[in-house]
């Protein structure tokens, strides 16, 4: 935790450094003292505004499906923190569902039961309690006494004693030692990283399989890990033409150094600035700014036989549009150039979030369709130039922004998209017109999502080619360099570009 969330929790009581003697136990205060281990009716019986943010999170998250960064903001907004308690709120919140399951490790250890057999709102605290005392700068003593007043005021009395007791029993020792506990003897590399990087076994090796299928050494299958542990710093856009980044840089922001148009923010309040408010500049990754770019400058190829990269009158669509980010970008890029967007979303009410995300740019530019993206190919075919296919996927490339994801998804869930993904790009392949480029892009590794969709898909046809996604990709980016091409399709990771793990393939209908 920052400098700031300390001093948050000593403006909250928590006071300084610990007091505890060589045996880990606290020493006797007097009669000042904030709780003992005798008295658990002196603890704090108010849940302070942060923690109940994050619990509220967790709640909605475990109880309701939500996701966390939607929820979030409202909770914050809701009790009306402060930039400081925002930041606390924050990382206690996505650090807590981050880490979950290496902290129902260390639960497991330190409950007299199954972690089934507990209340999940008691769980819930718990989790809470566990990222504070081994992962963030907050006391010992701060963090017992305000994760049981939290428990108290929410839950009720009676889990105070168990979450005291509990809670007790984890900080007798730091993180490190924690893990040394929980792997000690265990020979098997991915369990060994799933306990140290809080991944789900099945997630290392898909993990790892993806280095492989894209050309990166498996060695570095834990600086992937820890890098979807990281918290992401909020990667903005100004739409080409009708944004400006000025507002975000004089409120701290800084300029991106992989995109024309992109800064990073620490975060805060952005809804604050009119420049977001209006649409104009946008919160997305650097990632989707990058493959939205390059299908825009990929050459076409022309009726004459050579190559094109002239945008005027040419006609593009985002087959799978909602919520809007990569439409948003590729609708600012086409007023520049001439050409007009058709977005396709066939949830209803995603496609209203895909108008207002497009609300920004000029009306006569776009037009959002709501249905059913594996009929456009049938409905319109060759009737567009360029082609956005950012089919649903697993996510395994953004699990460092959608904390809790790691733990819904399965691997059923690979083999149920397959069938969707690879309908949804022979679609697209069918709107294209000859010479047009197609735009296939996941935000997941996994070759079962990436490289096997595309080679099914030239297989079957003898009028596609693969241009050279690494080589675009550079010629987007700032200074090139990226690195991130392999056998023509192109691979970002965050542990090597700081963004989510975008992949791209461009694949050219031949004429």
């Amino acid at each position: 935790m920052s400098d700031s969330g300390r001093s948050s929790d000593q403006r909250r009581g928590g006071g300084g450094a610990s007091r505890r003697n060589a045996q880990g136990r606290e020493r006797n205060r007097g009669p000042q003292r904030s709780f003992t281990e005798n008295a658990p009716s002196q603890r704090t019986r108010r849940a302070d505004p942060a923690r109940l943010v994050a619990f509220e999170v967790l709640r909605a998250v475990a109880a309701e499906d939500a996701y966390a960064n939607l929820v979030l903001p409202a909770r914050i907004r809701q009790h009306g923190l402060d930039r400081r308690d925002a930041g606390f709120a924050t990382e206690l919140s996505y650090g807590a569902l981050r880490n979950q399951g290496t902290y129902d490790a260390i639960l497991a250890r330190c409950v007299d039961r199954a972690l089934d057999k507990l209340d999940p709102a008691v769980l819930d605290a718990l989790r809470i309690g566990v990222h504070q005392l081994v992962a963030m700068r907050v006391p010992a003593h701060a963090a017992l006494d305000q994760t049981v007043g939290l428990a108290r005021a929410v839950i009720g009395a009676g889990p105070s004693a168990l979450i005291n007791a509990v809670l007790r029993k984890v900080a007798a020792r730091s993180l490190d030692e924690w893990l040394e506990e929980l792997v000690a003897g265990e020979q098997d590399e991915t369990k060994v990283a799933s306990v140290r990087y809080a991944h789900p076994e099945w997630i290392v090796r898909a993990l790892r399989q993806s280095l492989v299928a894209h050309g990166r050494p498996v060695g570095e299958i834990n600086d992937l890990l820890e890098a979807d542990n990281a918290a992401p710093v909020v990667n903005l856009v100004a739409l080409p033409g009708l944004g400006s980044l000025d507002e975000a840089l004089e409120n701290g922001a800084v300029p991106g150094e992989l995109v024309e148009g992109s800064a990073l923010s620490s975060g805060g309040d952005l809804g604050r600035l009119e420049s977001v408010r209006s649409g104009t500049t946008r919160v997305q990754d650097v990632g989707s700014q990058l493959v939205a770019r390059a299908l825009a400058a990929a050459s076409l190829e022309s009726g004459a036989g050579g190559h094109a990269t002239e945008s005027a009158g040419e006609v593009w669509l985002d087959l799978c549009a909602g919520p809007g980010g990569k439409a948003a970008l590729l609708g600012a890029l086409a007023n520049q150039r001439g050409a007009t967007l058709l977005a396709n979303e066939p949830a209803p009410h995603r496609a209203k979030l895909v108008s207002q995300a497009l609300s920004a740019v000029p009306s006569e530019v776009w037009t959002v369709r709501t249905g059913d993206g594996r009929e456009v190919g049938t409905e319109q075919p060759a009737a567009f130039d360029r082609v956005l296919v950012d089919v649903p996927c697993s996510g395994l490339g953004a699990l460092r922004r959608r904390p809790e994801s790691r733990w819904r998804r399965t691997p059923k869930d690979l083999a149920d998209l397959g069938p969707l993904q690879r309908e949804l790009l022979n679609s697209a392949l069918a709107a294209v017109r000859p010479g047009g480029v197609v735009a296939y892009v996941t935000c997941s590794p996994h070759p079962a999502e990436t490289t096997a969709v595309v080679s099914d898909a030239l297989r079957k046809r003898d009028d596609l080619e693969l241009l050279d996604a690494g080589s675009v990709l550079d010629a987007v980016s700032l200074g090139g360099g990226l690195g991130a091409g392999h056998e023509k399709t192109a691979q970002l990771w965050p542990h090597v570009h700081s963004t989510d793990a975008m992949f791209l393939a461009l694949i050219r209908r031949k004429r």
